[in-house]
């Protein structure tokens, strides 16, 4: 049967760690620069594995600034190859103090994404990322640095990490202080933990955009909480399927999601990890769930109408995303290749 190709569907990229877009080549060349060896990026099997991957793209970016600087450049064009028109992703630019201040480290991700936007055609924005990790105090730090810079970069607050490790309600007052100051509200919930994660974040965080969410499935009065007020989940199909969030891809509740009326976006979250493109989890939404390619436009109009991009940039995204759905299906597009090993994070 012919369909439209997903690589050419204007899309937005709103579930993606900066440092964890790094493309696997980049991250060998980078090491050996310093004398290193990287790991393999996708043969971790448990989180140590995983952690050691982080690490040394961590420490890839962390010996040279012009290495961060070329890590959001490729990320940047990778998503405008896979037909993405923003992307938004989660970083914290404290994590580069031994580069300057914030400030500076913000200027300097911000022109490296700016620049390379504008060659590519692909708007550019940042959203802060909290980790459950540090203190509630910290985060209300970092919160106050979004605010002083919402809408000139960043445009929304996260909150990443092991919910297993903290809830969200001590983190209320850091959230309440980025919407004060027009900031998404857009934490991880519901990845490692149930529904009362994800009810946590609406109703203690003001989530309006909530990072995987998927365990709202497992709720029907969540479903119809979240349909009512709007919030969208940034869904992401490789990374729920290698770290276990579910058994098999085709047990994930994102069709129970969209039948139930709640909006979901398509996102990569760790590429470097999980080995899979912007387009490829379209693909896999396709060839797994049997989404037709109308439902995979609403799909792509959720990511762009619910992200934080310019209204001009979401108005040509929508206009596209029409086009796309008027034009003549081409031949079959090929299943993307399978996603690495297992593990949890």
């Amino acid at each position: 049967m012919k369909r439209r190709d997903p690589r050419t569907l204007p899309k937005a990229e709103l579930h993606l760690h900066l440092l964890a877009a790094m493309r696997p080549a980049t991250l060998a060349e980078l090491a050996a620069e310093d004398g290193r060896s990287a790991p393999d990026p996708r043969g971790f099997t448990d989180f140590p594995g995983f952690q050691r991957v982080f690490n040394a793209a961590f420490e890839a970016t962390s010996a040279r600034p012009e290495n961060l600087w070329r890590v959001v450049a490729e990320l940047v064009e990778d998503v405008a190859a896979d037909g993405g028109v923003w992307v938004q992703p989660h970083f914290d630019p404290h994590s580069y103090d031994h580069f300057g201040s914030g400030e500076q480290v913000l200027e300097l991700v911000l022109d490296a994404g700016r620049q390379a936007g504008e060659r590519c055609g692909v708007g550019f924005g940042l959203t802060i990322a909290v980790s459950r990790h540090r203190s509630p105090a910290e985060a209300v730090r970092l919160a106050r640095f979004a605010a002083r810079h919402a809408g000139r970069g960043i445009h929304a607050l996260g909150l990443t990490g092991d919910e297993r490790f903290a809830p969200a309600e001590p983190f209320a007052e850091a959230f309440a202080v980025a919407r004060e100051a027009g900031l998404t509200s857009a934490p991880h919930a519901g990845e490692l933990c149930g529904p009362d994660s994800v009810r946590a974040a609406v109703e203690q965080l003001g989530a309006t955009r909530v990072a995987h969410g998927i365990r709202a499935a497992e709720d029907p009065a969540l479903l119809e909480l979240l349909v009512e007020r709007g919030v969208s989940l940034d869904v992401c199909l490789s990374s729920n399927r290698v770290l276990g969030v579910v058994e098999e891809l085709t047990e994930h509740p994102l069709p129970r999601l969209l039948a139930a009326g709640v909006r979901c976006s398509l996102g990569t979250d760790d590429p470097l990890m999980f080995g899979s493109s912007l387009a490829e989890e379209y693909l896999l939404a396709r060839d797994t769930f049997g989404l037709t390619d109308r439902q995979l436009a609403a799909v792509a109009r959720t990511s762009v109408e619910t992200g934080d991009a310019p209204a001009e940039v979401v108005a040509a995204a929508v206009a596209g995303i029409d086009a796309w759905l008027g034009s003549t299906p081409g031949p079959r597009v090929p299943r993307p290749s399978a996603v690495g090993a297992g593990g949890e994070r």
